[in-house]
């Protein structure tokens, strides 16, 4: 399989990637035994690009891609994150933290857990409100200069906040939610990407499995998923999303791809900037996954896909209210 090789500013990567967060929590039961068996399968496909987090466990994500990692580093491009704060016990959510210390900090953390002397891409999960992008940016840019991370990224920041921190150091990704489902991206935040030339990392780009084709009731989602709680997939807003998103599934049919291939090709045809991450925990998915690099969409299909699911058709807000990205 011929996976072919995206930029995420200075850095090489393929062009799928693998988003872990499921491997640890908020999807259902995990399996490590499978889980780091899936990684490995990711880079033997020639998947390069690793999505983790601090707060993906919390802590113990980064444990595991280490662990899987071990003997592997160098056919790997390791990405993660800092900038959430999760109590360790409770799991709730504390909070948002950007202070040029704590980020210092977090760095060091991550590193220890992953087992390696710096990561490929250092990512502000989310901007804390309370502190200036700059100053954020800012403690980044010492990481590179540090040799502690080779680039540095952002996850969900609108345009304004991008160009300011490209000011400081450049930013070789945006890291945000983006598929057939949610579209909001295409407005403003991918046009700044190409305006500055930064890479976009598209994670749930499988509406968190709305567009795989794998579910068909609420009642497919244990009582601990997060997808119980997320507005997207509360009861009425569900069956509309599903309906969406069977919408693609028929054109795939027709295309002789699966749902969730046609949803990734349709990514991976926007734009060359744009580098999907889906996430699973199993071989299986991300084998199938892996196979959209062999779908190759034309004009014609793009545009029907992009007009079965239009932007804005999607029911419910992707986050519950307290947990809503703010763009600027």
């Amino acid at each position: 399989m011929t996976m072919g090789h995206r930029r995420l500013g200075t850095l090489d990567v393929s062009a799928l990637g693998l988003g872990c967060m499921g491997m640890s929590e908020f999807y259902g039961p995990t399996d490590e035994t499978e889980a780091i068996a899936t990684i490995h399968r990711a880079i033997e496909l020639g998947i390069t690009l690793l999505d983790t987090a601090d707060v993906y466990g919390p802590f113990t994500n980064e444990e595991l891609v280490g662990r899987a990692i071990r003997d592997r580093r160098d056919r790997v491009i390791l990405a993660t994150k800092c900038g959430i704060i999760r109590d360790p016990v409770k799991r709730s959510m504390r909070g948002l933290n950007g202070r040029p210390e704590y980020i210092r900090e977090a760095c060091e953390a991550s590193l220890r857990r992953l087992g390696v002397d710096h990561v490929d891409l250092y990512q502000l999960h989310r901007m804390d409100p309370s502190v200036p992008i700059e100053e954020s940016v800012g403690a980044m840019a010492d990481l590179v200069r540090a040799g502690k991370t080779r680039a540095i990224g952002l996850s969900e920041v609108g345009p304004n906040t991008l160009r300011r921190a490209f000011a400081v150091h450049p930013i070789a990704s945006l890291q945000s939610e983006y598929s057939l489902l949610t579209r909001e991206v295409e407005a403003a935040v991918l046009p700044a990407c190409r305006e500055l030339g930064v890479g976009f990392l598209a994670y749930s780009p499988l509406g968190r499995g709305l567009l795989s084709g794998r579910f068909r009731s609420r009642d497919d989602f244990g009582p601990d998923d997060y997808r119980q709680f997320s507005p997207r997939f509360a009861e009425g807003a569900f069956e509309a999303n599903l309906d969406l998103a069977l919408r693609a599934a028929k054109i795939a049919e027709r295309k002789g791809c699966t749902p969730a291939q046609i949803a990734l090709a349709w990514l991976l045809a926007r734009g060359t900037e744009i580098v999907p991450i889906p996430g699973t925990k199993s071989r299986t998915r991300l084998e199938e996954n892996a196979g959209a690099a062999r779908v190759v969409l034309t004009p014609a299909e793009i545009t029907e896909l992009g007009e079965a699911i239009p932007p804005g058709a999607a029911v419910g807000m992707r986050y519950p209210a307290a947990m809503t990205p703010r763009w600027d």
